[in-house]
């Protein structure tokens, strides 16, 4: 199944959408509605029905064991400085999995230094590319050897669909291994030509020790996005895992180490972002932070890079972007898709499509069936098969998206399907549309990070990609349009790092991806990815009668 899946993955979501969703196991039941003053009940007029037999169902068991729940430092797991430890939940029930290690500063500075020792000392940085290569090479077979493991893991922790995982992420993660081990032995400096009798090179050379934060949507892909070029070009890594999801790294840390790595090249702090976090982004001996997550949490972490040791810094940061459908589309086609772009890993997703504006002359009819795709839509336990959508990470961001929720209702957007928590276990919320939304709406201004669909109405090109344009975001933009012209135009206009033209999400290893304006600095994946771990040297030596310059 591994390999099969491995294939399947190299375009880590764009297939997707190749497929319908399951049947309900068992007939639809109401659901409640929450009205704009709070109040549960059904609103007036509506009576909506969702596949979501599998929320009432017992939470199927998962099919792995909690095996590591320390700390990784030095190539050992060893427990937190203070003891401590925190649980991390099982989002389908709030019920816990696992006490997990709390570090902070002191873990932190026990992982710096071991990762300091490995880069001043150890073999890491001196070994030959080439050696790094294989130890990336095997370290991605052996993701795919436990790819199930993994992916219940990644599951059981985040809330994720299992098939999601399983077929597509894990194998993501095999495959970016694979492309950034592809790397190691090809970066290469310059030899310059000088005006004058001089040899001038320009070294590449690895930055040193990387502090890294990753978030809770995506976890494993983003260790992987993180470790995979950092190590590629000879850095040590210290990594702070997001506190609702440590299970994923910690495992796939160990695999890394049994593939060959060296004690001491990647370490693993599981703890807060105000302890943990804020003791690497401010260490002195870290020569570099990646971090991913909201704009008002990246904009601390370089502020503490700043303020300490001046430290490199890239931020993949939050979106709100836009999904732009013009009146050629096929409009069930582009329903599809739409409904992919937002409601894709249960609307978490930094890039999630999440103002879909529609053209006047089509938007009654898109409304109604993106309606009823979203009625379609199997929301339940995410172990379980047909299963699209599981429940949020947490309680904090369920009762967050709800509370959006009651925003857009109370600024008169039209609540077309949707609108309330399912069941009374977990933080399962239903597929929720909102339609005649208007651009000073706070859901359409602020990230929701959630099942909600915003739709608006435009009727001209200019129009629209002003109205695009207006935000705090450049994170990723759709475009639906079967006109070169116009798909060439949108592409050129929009201030977004990544336009998709007629499909979503594709992430390939190569392309790469980073926004504009407060969705971040630099680039993830690709050939600039790797730009963010390396420093430029230059070495100027004189020619004494030489042949030529």
């Amino acid at each position: 199944m591994a390999a099969a899946a491995a294939r399947r993955g190299s375009s880590l979501l764009s297939r997707c959408l190749l497929s319908r969703p399951a049947a309900a196991a068992s007939p639809a039941v109401p659901s409640a509605l929450r009205r704009a003053d709070g109040t549960q009940g059904l609103l007036p007029g509506i009576l909506q029905r969702f596949s979501t037999a599998a929320v009432a169902e017992e939470p199927i068991s998962p099919p792995v064991q909690v095996n590591y729940t320390q700390l990784l430092i030095d190539g050992k797991f060893v427990d937190s400085a203070s003891g401590k430890t925190f649980p991390t939940l099982d989002p389908r029930t709030g019920e816990l999995i696992a006490h997990v290690a709390e570090g902070d500063a002191e873990d932190i500075n026990r992982a710096v230094h071991a990762a300091r020792k490995a880069f001043d000392e150890g073999p890491w940085p001196k070994m030959t590319a080439y050696e790094r290569s294989r130890i990336l090479l095997r370290f991605a077979d052996l993701i795919e050897k436990h790819n199930d493991e993994i992916a219940a893991l990644e599951t059981w922790d985040n809330g994720k669909p299992y098939a999601q995982a399983a077929q597509i992420e894990v194998p993501m993660v095999a495959r970016l291994m694979r492309y950034y081990a592809g790397w190691a032995d090809k970066i290469h400096g310059l030899v310059v030509p000088a005006d004058g009798p001089h040899h001038v090179q320009v070294l590449h050379e690895p930055i040193g020790v990387a502090g890294q934060i990753i978030p809770w949507n995506f976890p494993l892909l983003m260790f992987a996005w993180k470790v995979g070029p950092a190590l590629a070009c000879g850095n040590t890594v210290v990594l702070k895992t997001a506190e609702q999801t440590p299970l994923s790294a910690l495992f796939a840390s160990k695999l890394l180490h049994e593939a060959g790595l060296p004690d001491g090249v990647v370490n693993v702090v599981s703890g807060f972002g105000p302890t943990a976090g804020a003791a690497l982004a401010s260490h002195m001996d870290v020569d570099k932070i990646a971090f991913t997550g909201s704009t008002d949490t990246g904009k601390v972490v370089l502020e503490l890079a700043a303020r300490s040791n001046l430290k490199s810094v890239t931020l993949e940061l939050g979106g709100k972007s836009p999904f732009i459908i013009m009146d050629d589309a096929d409009v069930d086609h582009a329903v599809e898709l739409a409904h992919f772009a937002l409601f894709f890993n249960q609307g978490q997703c930094c890039c999630a499509g999440s103002r879909t504006f529609v053209h006047e002359r089509i938007y009654d009819e898109f409304v109604e069936k993106a309606k009823a795709r979203a009625l379609k839509r199997v929301v339940g336990d995410p172990f379980k098969n047909g299963v699209e959508q599981g429940p949020q990470i947490d309680d904090e961001q369920f009762n967050k998206i709800l509370r959006y929720i009651k925003y857009g209702v109370d600024s008169g957007a039209n609540l077309v399907t949707g609108g309330d928590r399912l069941g009374d276990k977990g933080y399962y919320i239903q597929p929720t549309i909102f339609s005649d939304v208007q651009d000073n709406m706070r859901i359409a201004q602020e990230e929701i990070f959630g099942p909600v669909q915003s739709i608006l109405k435009f009727n001209d090109l200019n129009e629209v990609i002003k109205r695009a344009n207006a935000s705090q975001y450049g994170l990723a933009a759709g475009v639906f349009t079967n006109n070169l012209n116009t798909a060439n135009t949108l592409t050129r206009a929009l201030r977004v790092g990544t336009v998709w033209v007629n499909c979503f999400d594709v992430f390939d290893a190569a392309i790469p991806f980073g926004g504009y304006k407060q969705s971040g600095i630099g680039r993830e994946k690709g050939i600039d990815s790797l730009k963010n771990y390396l420093q430029v040297k230059a070495v100027v030596t004189p020619i004494k009668n030489a042949a030529w310059l």
